[in-house]
């Protein structure tokens, strides 16, 4: 019983996060949003329910979970975050450790999201 509702508990959480990540830039919300999904499966299947159905966030999600694909918007929204996160980056003069890592991490990030298929 107490499980079911940490479930549920990460499950809003990770909705709140991903909701947030609609409105704050650079905060990714698909990720939050699969996770949530993740918790619900597991907590609450009438609130894993809703999360699919959602009109701004359900297509998203059900296109991960039955194609492994990424819709085209999404990917190219990624992209220029990571080229946003990049050049504030470069613009607050990061030490260049710093910037070496992110950039090792943002080519992994942009190779992963472009070598997804796309929803169709």
């Amino acid at each position: 019983m107490i499980s079911r509702w940490l479930w549920r508990a990460l499950g809003m959480t990770a909705v709140a996060i991903g909701a947030l990540g609609t409105v704050v830039p650079l905060l990714p919300t698909t990720p939050f949003l699969l996770v949530a999904a993740w918790a619900f499966a597991r907590g609450s299947e009438r609130w894993r329910l809703w999360l699919l159905n959602h009109p701004r966030f359900g297509p998203a999600i059900r296109s991960w979970q039955t194609q492994r694909a990424i819709p085209r918007k999404v990917k190219w929204i990624g992209i220029a975050s990571v080229i946003a996160s990049l050049l504030i980056a470069i613009w607050m003069q990061l030490p260049p450790a710093a910037l070496t890592l992110q950039v090792i991490a943002l080519v992994c990030v942009s190779i992963f999201l472009l070598t997804r298929p796309d929803s169709r």
